[in-house]
């Protein structure tokens, strides 16, 4: 998955350049350290959490993955190139290294893109698919109760990094999940398997 730079890059590399933040983060950090706004950090903390889960301005993960027929699972329509098997594995496998990555102060970079998409497009046996949708609901409570921990300062650089926040990644895993959970739909419209 690129995250900054070229699409070769993840953006976690020490390669990569780091954004420079436009935010005004050192100024509202620390006035949210002092308890200055600390009202508006809650609803900040509220809304990301609810956004990691987001259904309501589209049918949401879990209605996504809910009752498509094992026999589809790993058929791309006639234009694409993914199957939905590769797609839930994508959004699995992304939305953990960034779990990792924010939690990790081992975190190892990943590989662009060999190691963020399944190397075959069905599911390698009958209960992988649940498992996948298993695993990817777990680590999404998880991004919700480390955007809900008020010891976790959203604006603060993650330690291990290259200057991303934790905030930025708490986005961008957002953006990223909408984005393919999209892609998910269109594939299921394809194969008739969409209302």
């Amino acid at each position: 998955m690129a995250k900054q730079g070229s699409a070769k890059t993840s953006g976690r590399s020490k390669r990569a350049r780091p954004r420079k933040s436009t935010s005004g983060r050192s100024s509202f950090s620390s006035a949210a350290k002092k308890g200055a706004g600390s009202a508006s950090i809650v609803a900040l903390r509220e809304q990301l959490a609810k956004a990691l889960a987001w259904h309501d301005a589209s049918a949401g993960f879990d209605k996504v993955v809910e009752g498509l027929p094992a026999d589809l699972r790993g058929r791309k329509p006639a234009g694409l190139p993914y199957s939905a098997w590769r797609l839930l594995e994508h959004l699995r496998i992304a939305q953990r290294d960034i779990l990792d990555f924010c939690r990790d102060s081992h975190y190892v970079e990943k590989k662009w893109p060999d190691d963020y998409w399944p190397s075959t497009d069905a599911p390698p046996d009958p209960r992988a698919w649940d498992a996948s949708v298993a695993a990817f609901r777990r680590d999404r409570e998880a991004l919700q109760k480390l955007v809900a921990d008020p010891k976790v300062d959203l604006f603060a650089k993650i330690p291990h990094g290259s200057g991303q926040t934790y905030l930025r990644e708490v986005i961008l895993i957002i953006d990223h999940n909408a984005h393919h959970i999209g892609q998910l739909i269109v594939v299921r419209r394809l194969l008739g398997a969409w209302e």
